[in-house]
């Protein structure tokens, strides 16, 4: 089925300064629409993005879920403490290491996790998923490639970004 396209104002000749500028901007509407989606369900975004990653793979422990999230330990640490609190994620003894706990969602939180995902579906079909096929495979791989650009600019730290 044919996907309407809104109207796109010519462009200047390409500039790569004023398309990272278009793309920030755009980042942050987006971020802050899924942002609104979301405390609708009662999640902010931090929330939803420990609960979509335990939904992925539970029984990470906070070191590794930091890791995943590209933010500091400590900066999860409260995060889950709340979580734990409200009753959406549980720790659990890691097996093999008393000091370390696996973080595991509950039944609450694995359903407020999947109604975030379908928020977060919901709004990336209203938008992008409004692209024609060959527009969405077009992007991909620019984005694929901006990321290979980045990830060899910030070296071997930076390669699982």
């Amino acid at each position: 089925m044919p996907r309407s396209r809104p109207a796109v104002p010519s462009p200047e000749p390409a500039d790569s300064l004023r398309v990272w500028f278009r793309f920030v901007r755009l980042n942050r509407r987006v971020t802050a629409a899924i942002g609104a989606e979301l405390r609708a369900i009662g999640l902010s975004i931090p929330q939803f993005d420990v609960l979509s990653t335990l939904t992925e793979r539970e029984g990470l422990t906070q070191q590794e879920l930091a890791g995943r999230l590209y933010v500091t330990k400590g900066n999860v640490s409260g995060l889950i403490d709340r979580l734990v609190e409200a009753g959406l994620v549980e720790r659990r003894a890691s097996p093999g290491d008393r000091r370390s706990h696996a973080l595991h969602l509950t039944g609450d939180g694995a359903d407020l996790a999947a109604r975030g995902l379908a928020a977060q579906a919901a709004y990336v079909e209203r938008t992008l998923g409004q692209l024609g096929l060959d527009d969405l495979a077009a992007f991909e791989a620019l984005v694929l490639r901006w990321r290979a650009l980045a990830r060899e600019d910030a070296g071997p730290a930076a390669q699982g970004a």
